[in-house]
């Protein structure tokens, strides 16, 4: 699993498209979260593997980094073989690339 902090997410994804998976609760999200993100809890993730596809490139996102550290491990586990670790998370997002993201 390759980590990137939040620059280099930014950096990446003016060039590429991948499923940006958001495993924080959805009390959270509401708070904020990344423009075309799709919000699946980590404890619903077992449930829609089947939804996702294992092939494409996916961004786990969650509040600091380590839920959704533990979800990429968890995909590779499952077979998926691109993923990406947004270390730092959504916090380090809003506190280095979009300052005026709402944060708790």
């Amino acid at each position: 699993m390759r980590e990137f902090n939040a620059k280099q997410l930014q950096d990446h994804l003016k060039e590429n498209t991948p499923f940006l998976l958001d495993v924080r609760q959805s009390w959270e999200y509401d708070i904020c979260h990344l423009d075309n993100s799709k919000l699946i809890p980590m404890a619903h993730l077992p449930t829609e593997l089947d939804r996702l596809d294992k092939n494409e490139e996916t961004v786990v996102i969650c509040h600091h980094g380590i839920r959704s550290r533990m979800m990429g491990r968890y995909l590779e586990s499952a077979g998926f073989n691109n993923v990406i670790n947004l270390s730092g998370g959504i916090d380090e997002w809003a506190k280095t690339v979009d300052t005026l993201m709402a944060t708790y």
